[in-house]
């Protein structure tokens, strides 16, 4: 939601951006105290390296939103075109899907059918952003192309492949689930 919050640009842009940093802060800590959990446990509700994969992919997630922010601030961007904005929604529904999922791992048996449609959801998420990253990629292109401004083309580039490689994160969240579900249905 910071993220997305963020791509509207505006007045409290830095105050989403500085969101985004102890929200990244804080899912380190979770991946640590996850990890030393596992570590501790001596029976785990499914193999230990899973929970490990899981946990790291989803922080890599939100450590590459982080990137974006640190892209967004070293550009010093202060206004978002229309699809970054439209991406930012795609992150944010990728995020909320994963989400839903996470807690019926603890049922998967029961659960296997809803976690393979989330696992699809995003899936198909994923597929919409890649879309919206070539279309913004392109209409970038022809704005800055005819005027010549090179550097606001790389900069909106970088933009736009911040946000897709957070996307293909939260994909990646959703591959670990579905290796879960597979191995242990």
């Amino acid at each position: 939601e910071a993220l997305r919050s963020a791509l509207a640009g505006g007045p409290d842009l830095q105050k989403h951006c500085d969101r985004i940093v102890e929200l990244e802060d804080q899912a380190d800590e979770i991946t640590r105290e996850v990890l030393l959990a596992v570590r501790r446990s001596f029976i785990t509700p499914f193999d230990r390296g899973d929970i490990k994969d899981l946990i790291q992919s989803m922080d890599d997630a939100i450590d590459m939103m982080h990137k974006t922010v640190k892209t967004i601030r070293l550009y010093e961007q202060t206004t978002f075109e229309p699809r970054m904005q439209e991406m930012g929604k795609a992150v944010v529904e990728a995020a909320h899907l994963v989400a839903e999922a996470i807690p019926l791992l603890d049922r998967i048996g029961v659960n296997v059918h809803k976690l393979n449609g989330i696992v699809e959801e995003v899936t198909r998420v994923e597929g919409r952003s890649d879309d919206l990253h070539d279309q913004g990629l392109k209409d970038l292109f022809r704005k800055h192309g005819a005027t010549g401004n090179a550097m606001a083309y790389m900069i909106g580039s970088e933009i736009y492949g911040e946000l897709e490689k957070v996307v293909d994160r939260f994909e990646d969240v959703a591959n670990e689930i579905s290796a879960i579900v597979i191995e242990n249905v």
